[in-house]
């Protein structure tokens, strides 16, 4: 059986490795170089490059070149590349196929099996864009996992002791933070947060804004305006930002970088670190709220952490640790690389999964027990987001729930899967809708559909629906062709907790609304079965009391409702208990078995 590698497909550099008489090594590719970077270009004759080859070149290509491609993953975004319009996951798939291709040089076979590692806040259209992707570069992806779940793995492997670990990954394009427990044999997530918008090419821009506003006042030029002035402005500022993780300041040399009235104009200008820590520090600063969601889904204190491992290039960078340092109380772990040890935990993992059918392995006996980063649910009525799979939950996934209908006489319903941490539809995000026809018609909240939720060890879903009664069903797996942004995802728990109050109060709002509606269909069914045998006066009496109810249902406007609207309605439904609960009893002892 050939050897399953490990990839960490990443925004700015990737790394491919394979586990080799018991240890994670890593593949060099033809040039030598440990890590490749995500970087594809066509050139005029059509010849297409990827990796080194291809960044070599953006600066006289730029318009045919792309790089950090992961931050479009589950979009729509498309670029023309040689006469041809491409998707993320081609572009992808040419890094992936590299990679493929260095490591079949390197093993001297053929290699066809891969895990393959993404963001552990990457969403379920994410996942199975990447899980594409790798299919597109010929590879049977064995498995997806999380980054900072895979640097854990390769972490846990050499220190037997059990303890409670965080892992800070900062890398190119995105941040995660996980809390993962180790110990005898089980590595179990325990929690995990991020922002999926959040890395290096973020620090860069910084820089890049820095040295046009530099340049433009001292030269009267906008270098904004020449695509290959700005690639070489790009690769000056990351060049300066790692000088600056080891020196207090950056020479930026630029040489005949644009032309001004006919004459050649030099960039010439120094960075501090100083100001480099000044002009990031919001984005240094962002990394908190994340670990701290971390720490308090996990439930524990920054105390009770026996390390904290740095993870991704952009830990490299002085006010990072010191600001990890800041934030737990400890100075981070140093003893794995943080641009290598990803690709390792996948290798160990990939290890794992290719011992299955052969003689076990030195990591065949490893437990790894990831967790689903964001809540999922369905829409109900009133547009609330009912949820079904909590954040955090440990993978994989099977659970079910049994709704009903909110019409009368339904013969289908609207199955709308939602992932976020809100509790109003709207605010989250839709990541997939189906219809389930076939339902026996029946009074609303008679039939019973039963929805599932099947997250597999990937991380990524399937809903089914199921109507109990006639077995009627359909499903979803949720794919690319949904489309989700990235920045409303990293925002979803930030959102819960900043509008926390707001939150609470339209949740109690619609939950009443939607009790407030059911209790009217039930007296009005009652009243439609039981009616002959009651006086004037009661159904009057009743009928009022239901229009009133009706009318305040019928003006409630949740964005515009308060508190006062609410105790209102409240009011009107102990009236309504109170004035139909004879009816109900009536319609519910005359024997025909509806209710």
């Amino acid at each position: 059986m050939s050897k399953v590698i490990g990839i960490d497909l990443g925004t700015t550099n990737s790394c491919v490795a394979v586990v080799e008489g018991g240890v994670a090594t890593i593949i060099p590719n033809d040039k030598g170089e440990r890590t490749t970077p995500s970087v594809v270009a066509f050139t005029d004759s059509g010849e297409r490059l990827v990796g080194t080859a291809a960044k070599r070149q953006a600066a006289v290509n730029a318009r045919r070149t792309v790089a950090s491609i992961k931050r479009h993953m589950g979009t729509d975004w498309k670029q023309e590349l040689g006469g041809k319009m491409y998707n993320p996951q081609e572009i992808s798939a040419m890094i992936l196929r590299k990679l493929r291709e260095d490591a079949e040089a390197y093993l001297g076979e053929k290699v066809t099996d891969a895990v393959i590692t993404v963001p552990a806040y990457f969403n379920d259209i994410q996942r199975q864009a990447t899980k594409d992707a790798g299919r597109i570069a010929g590879l049977n992806v064995r498995r997806i996992i999380n980054e900072p779940t895979s640097a854990a793995l390769a972490y846990g492997l050499n220190n037997g002791a059990a303890q409670k670990i965080m892992v800070y990954d900062l890398g190119g394009g995105t941040f995660d933070v996980s809390i993962i427990e180790i110990g005898d044999g089980v590595i179990e997530v325990l929690a995990t947060c991020g922002d999926n918008h959040l890395g290096g090419d973020d620090f860069d821009e910084r820089i890049v804004r820095w040295m046009c506003g530099e340049f433009m006042r001292t030269s009267h030029a906008d270098l904004t305006k020449d695509a290959a002035a700005m690639v070489r402005v790009k690769e000056a500022a990351e060049q300066a930002k790692k000088e600056l993780s080891a020196s207090e300041m950056a020479a930026i040399s630029l040489p005949f970088i644009m032309q001004v009235g006919g004459q050649p104009v030099h960039l010439d200008m120094t960075l501090t670190r100083a100001k480099f820590n000044e002009l990031t520090r919001d984005l240094v600063d962002r990394t908190e709220g994340p670990v701290r969601t971390a720490l308090s889904d996990a439930g524990i204190a920054a105390s009770e952490l026996g390390r904290v491992l740095l993870v991704g290039g952009s830990t490299r960078i002085p006010a990072v640790q010191q600001k990890v340092q800041a934030l737990t109380g400890k100075i981070p772990s140093k003893n794995i690389n943080p641009d290598e040890c990803v690709a390792q935990g996948a290798a160990i993992q990939g290890d794992t999964l290719g011992s299955e059918n052969t003689a076990l392995t030195q990591h065949s006996g490893i437990l790894l027990l990831d967790v689903t980063p964001l809540s999922l649910a369905i829409e109900t009525v009133g547009g609330v987001a009912t949820r079904v799979v909590e954040r955090n939950s440990t993978l994989p996934v099977h659970y079910s729930q049994v709704f009903t209908t909110a019409g009368m006489f339904q013969g289908s319903v609207e199955i709308h899967v939602l992932q976020g941490e809100r509790p109003m539809a709207k605010d989250n995000k839709t990541i997939g809708k189906f219809k389930l026809k076939g339902i026996r018609k029946a009074m609303a909240g008679v039939p019973k559909i039963e929805v599932t939720f099947d997250i597999d060890v990937n991380g990524i879903l399937t809903v089914s629906a199921r109507d109990q009664d006639t077995g009627a069903n359909q499903s979803i797996t949720i794919t690319a062709n949904e489309k989700m942004s990235e920045a409303e995802i990293q925002q979803a728990i930030r959102d819960a907790e900043q509008y926390a109050v707001q939150d609470g109060f339209r949740r109690d709002l619609m939950q009443t609304i939607n009790e407030a509606q059911m209790l009217c269909n039930q007296v009005s069914a009652a009243m439609a079965k039981a009616g002959k045998q009651l006086d004037k006066e009661e159904k009057k009496r009743v009928n009022n009391d239901e229009a009133a109810l009706r009318k305040l249902i019928g003006k409630a406007k949740p964005d515009k409702m308060t508190e006062n609207d609410l105790t209102n309605i409240k009011a009107a439904m102990e009236v309504l208990r109170g004035s139909g609960v004879h009816v109900v009893h009536l319609a519910n002892n005359m024997g025909d078995g509806q209710q």
